[in-house]
């Protein structure tokens, strides 16, 4: 009787995980399963009209680029943003329009991007983008062509009804 009874016991503790405890329990471990879980359950809506408008800012701010003109392009980031190129933390976006891009595009006669592709993917207020693509640079001084393949990941923020860039990360390659 009592190896009947142990045996119920010992059925209903593994069989209802609520009673018997796990391991991973309260653990980073847990968490990271239970986002996964999660994620593919979580509707966030309207979910296509978001992409849109994450895709839309990235527009802007790529459009900007190749014009060589990105006065403006400070209210596509959050004042706080952080931005890094090719593994250097360049501080916020302020910081780098002024001590890299504006120096650098006085040395440009063009920049044109091609073969772009974007994926974004939106949790809640955030969205997490890649960007990949082709660039070409041609220099002011002597008209030499520089080749280069790209990618971009980016965080954007809701903030206010709007997609704002706060962090992003660009590094290339030829």
């Amino acid at each position: 009787m009592k190896k009947i009874l142990f045996f119920i016991v010992f059925a209903l503790i593994v069989s209802f995980p609520s009673i018997s405890q796990s391991k991973e329990e309260g653990t980073d471990r847990a968490a990271i399963k239970q986002f996964f879980k999660d994620m593919d359950t979580n509707t966030v809506s309207p979910k296509s009209k978001y992409i849109n408008a994450v895709r839309a800012v990235l527009k802007q701010y790529n459009s900007a680029l190749e014009r060589l003109d990105i006065s403006g392009t400070e209210n596509l980031f959050t004042y706080d943003s952080e931005i890094y190129e090719s593994g250097t933390s360049e501080g916020t976006y302020t910081h780098y329009m002024q001590e890299h891009l504006k120096p650098e595009f006085k040395e440009f006669k063009s920049l044109k991007f091609s073969d772009y592709k974007v994926e974004v993917m939106i949790v809640g207020n955030y969205a997490f983008t890649t960007e990949t693509y082709n660039y070409v640079i041609v220099v002011a001084k002597d008209n030499t062509e520089v080749k280069q393949k790209g990618v971009t990941t980016s965080v954007l923020k809701k903030v206010k009804g709007e997609w704002k860039i706060t962090v992003s990360h660009n590094s290339s390659r030829n």
